[in-house]
């Protein structure tokens, strides 16, 4: 069995976000970047799968410029076999890397798509299932648990009531939440060796996908600044000030 995972380039979890000057996006100089840590819990189970002798191979691929190599690269290292770069400048919208990874499904054929849920930089939820729709395949989104069986995947999910058990017929899209596992980290002998495996690069031109954005970003802003909260002495001045400073009681 053959298993693509998606992989992006983000802003580092750790990273106080800076928003420009002029409102058009994100500070992004001298900032590190790292890979999104939903993809690498994706990437994990993935590995794991074919640790356990249920998959083959375990490719990565990434959608953007050519510094996402160094994001494909640490996936290697974490143990995936390849990596595909689809190679661009343009700023990608959750619509526009479904149909690229479509065209990169097409390509390679996996029985078995993992991505992660979400990205921490743009928070959309959507790739995964755009996909799916897309692709004409099975999906199960939010994954805590996985269980390959015979042509299927049995899939535990995070849904608002609690856990959800599905079963798909592969080739299926599963997206990842946080408790499907814990991400390995890299050994120095892994980096080495992923230095040495196979990178393949293409442009969405040459995979016949349009990308151009559906989505202009108009103005980008950094949260209020919350104000200081009020140490209260008593039960009876917490109810005063939420009844007449907060009014959210009566």
């Amino acid at each position: 069995m053959k298993v693509l995972v998606a992989a992006k380039r983000v802003v580092d979890y750790n990273v106080n976000i800076r928003v420009l000057s002029d409102n058009t996006g994100v500070d992004l100089n001298n900032v590190k970047m790292s890979l999104n840590p939903f993809d690498e819990i994706a990437l994990e189970e993935a590995v794991r799968l074919r640790e356990a002798g249920t998959a083959e191979e375990v490719i990565v691929v990434s959608i953007g410029s050519s510094a996402c190599q160094e994001q494909i690269r640490t996936a290697l290292a974490l143990g995936a076999d390849r990596g595909i770069l689809v190679e661009t400048e343009e700023e990608m919208q959750p619509l526009a890397i479904a149909k690229v990874l479509k065209a990169i499904v097409e390509k390679e054929q996996p029985q078995l798509i993992i991505l992660g849920k979400q990205a921490i930089d743009d928070d959309n939820s959507q790739t995964g299932q755009m996909l799916a729709a897309l692709a004409g395949l099975s999906q199960a989104t939010f994954a805590s648990k996985v269980v390959i069986g015979d042509g299927t995947a049995t899939v535990t999910r995070e849904v608002d009531g609690g856990l959800e058990t599905i079963t798909v017929k592969l080739p299926a899209i599963i997206t990842t939440d946080l408790r499907l596992n814990e991400p390995r980290y890299a050994s120095l002998p892994n980096i080495m060796k992923a230095k040495k495996k196979q990178v393949d690069i293409y442009t969405p031109e040459e995979l016949g996908v349009d990308i151009v954005s559906r989505v202009k970003t108009l103005k980008v802003e950094p949260p209020a600044e919350r104000k200081a909260g009020v140490i209260v002495e008593s039960v009876e001045e917490l109810v005063d000030k939420l009844r007449n400073e907060a009014k959210v009681i009566s």
